[in-house]
């Protein structure tokens, strides 16, 4: 296995990068922080990193106490790996880094769930939201998310909750469409591609309060 690369630098920053710099490395961070996943889980939210890599990426984050290896107990009795509270300090530090690269983030028709979903952690305006108070359920690609608006917060994690104001089925992608690139919510149910629930005014509180920055100049 090769050795990490160090960049013997006192300065804070070549530590951080020390850590979590090399490649893959804040993306497997990224897949932990709405929670504990499996191996399988990883490969799942990272396609394109080789078994390999990603192992290897795993101990080093685990030797620098990122995270963590636990096994759950019967009946799963399968191995997890999720942030300490060290490393879950990092989502500030993954929000910055997006909101600043979103000013030139190429267009593309896909995006995962836990990225999308924290995208919406990442680009909330709590001053455009000071008057709602909405529940959502959203269900993306399967996966349960319960979404809170009140008071200009947003809280928004796995799970189920009863008695929303609204419930989104549909792909990351196509609330990504609706989100950012303005796509009308009737054009996504009248093309099968989302099913709406509830309070339309719900989903919209939502689409409201969460926008990207001013892109670069051309």
């Amino acid at each position: 296995m090769a050795a990490r690369r160090d960049y013997f630098d006192g300065c804070g920053a070549a530590h951080a990068l020390d850590l979590v710099g090399e490649r893959w490395a804040l993306l497997v961070v990224r897949e932990l922080m709405l929670g504990p996943k499996r191996f399988t889980d990883l490969r799942t939210g990272l396609p394109h990193a080789s078994p390999n890599v990603l192992s290897q990426r795993l101990r080093e984050l685990e030797d620098a106490g990122v995270l963590r290896r636990r096994r759950l107990p019967p009946p799963a009795a399968s191995a997890v790996y999720e942030l300490t509270e060290w490393g879950l300090e990092l989502e500030p530090v993954l929000q910055a880094l997006g909101r600043w690269a979103a000013r030139s983030l190429p267009e593309s028709d896909s995006i995962k769930v836990d990225s999308f979903i924290l995208s919406l952690r990442t680009m909330f305006h709590p001053e455009l939201a000071a008057d709602a108070d909405v529940t959502l359920q959203l269900v993306l690609d399967d996966q349960p998310f319960r979404a809170r608006i009140a008071h200009g917060t947003l809280e928004i994690e796995r799970g189920e909750v009863p008695g929303a104001d609204a419930t989104v089925r549909c792909s990351p992608t196509v609330l990504a469409g609706i989100v950012y690139q303005g796509l009308p919510v009737a054009d996504a149910q009248a093309d099968g591609l989302l099913e709406l629930t509830g309070d339309p005014a719900a989903l919209g509180a939502l689409v409201d309060a969460v926008t990207l920055p001013e892109p670069l100049p051309a």
